[in-house]
């Protein structure tokens, strides 16, 4: 029987350059011949993740959920965004890059056997492609029932994950198809948006602001960050606020009313928003990160190999 095992327990393919992950290892040692799924899941990549290989021993679909970054794809450079889907395996160099501001969330399934590359195939996809899904949200729900049908620990896990599989096949064939090529004024009207949005985050209050600065309704903008970004304008807004204050209380040590109110908020709301995102309210985020660094400085001197893997920040799963 094949279960899901702790990430403590990764093997050496899967990256620690995460801040999050839920993960899950049905078969890690597959046979070369017979269809196995061997692990899956989603990670929060940290600002230092990077992955570059010439060629992966296993079939692997990955699903941009949030962030940006760059892939290099079979020698192939493209933009990572959410909603991208893209493949891999035997043969394919890739290398794969976050944007240390907006930080990938991405899902990912590796799988092998003589039948992996016609399953594929089936569903119109091969090693190697790239594609912008018209149909996120069905995706990423897809790669949650994976999740949950792998952790269900019985003999039935392996057949429930294929099966699970195969659904997210259907959905990312029926969102390349719905994904018809965009107009050139609604691309132009959403990357107008966002680097209004981005230029002047710390001074908005309202998504309604930045529907009016660019001349929309909000009903329409919002369409358009839910198609190009997997995401709302809102959202996106309280994105780049939150990790613009947890840079200012991590590396600054600025105190958490003046960040608020750099950021046109007062403390109270600032501290809820703050909160849902990191899962701690930023005066205790800035308490913690003060120690780390205290206990980092004092660790120093009694360890001589530790200066040899200064800068090197890599986060466990």
């Amino acid at each position: 029987m094949s279960s899901p095992r702790h990430p403590q327990e990764a093997p050496e393919f899967i990256s620690r350059q995460v801040t999050d992950a839920q993960l899950f290892y049905l078969n890690l040692s597959p046979s070369p011949k017979d269809f196995a799924i061997v692990c899956g899941g989603w990670e929060h990549c940290a600002a230092d993740y990077i992955i570059e290989r010439n060629s992966f021993p296993y079939y692997s679909i990955e699903f941009v959920a949030a962030g940006m970054g760059e892939l290099e794809l079979a020698g192939e450079r493209h933009e990572l965004s959410p909603g991208v889907v893209f493949t891999y395996g035997p043969g394919i160099s890739h290398s794969i890059r976050t944007s240390k501001t907006e930080r990938l969330r991405k899902y990912f399934v590796d799988f092998t056997g003589d039948d992996a590359a016609e399953m594929l195939q089936r569903f119109g996809r091969q090693p190697g492609q790239i594609i912008k899904t018209g149909l996120p949200v069905p995706i990423r729900k897809a790669f949650d029932a994976m999740i949950d049908a792998a952790f269900v620990r019985d003999s039935l896990a392996d057949q429930a994950a294929r099966l699970q599989l195969e659904i997210l096949l259907i959905w990312i064939q029926r969102g390349s198809r719905e994904e018809s090529s965009p107009s050139p004024r609604s691309v132009a009207v959403f990357d107008r948006c966002r680097q209004y949005i981005t230029t002047h985050f710390r001074e908005l209050r309202t998504i309604e602001q930045v529907a009016a600065a660019c001349h929309i309704n909000v009903a329409y903008m919002t369409r358009l960050f839910r198609r190009f970004q997997n995401e709302t304008p809102y959202q996106y807004l309280q994105r780049l606020r939150v990790q613009w204050a947890a840079e200012r209380l991590q590396s600054l040590g600025f105190p958490v009313k003046a960040v608020a109110n750099q950021l046109n908020m007062d403390a109270f709301q600032f501290s809820r928003i703050f909160k849902r995102y990191f899962g701690v309210p930023p005066s205790a985020f800035s308490s913690m990160r003060r120690a780390s660094a205290v206990s980092a400085v004092e660790e120093i001197p009694s360890n001589a190999a530790a200066k040899s893997r200064l800068g090197e920040h890599v986060d466990s799963c």
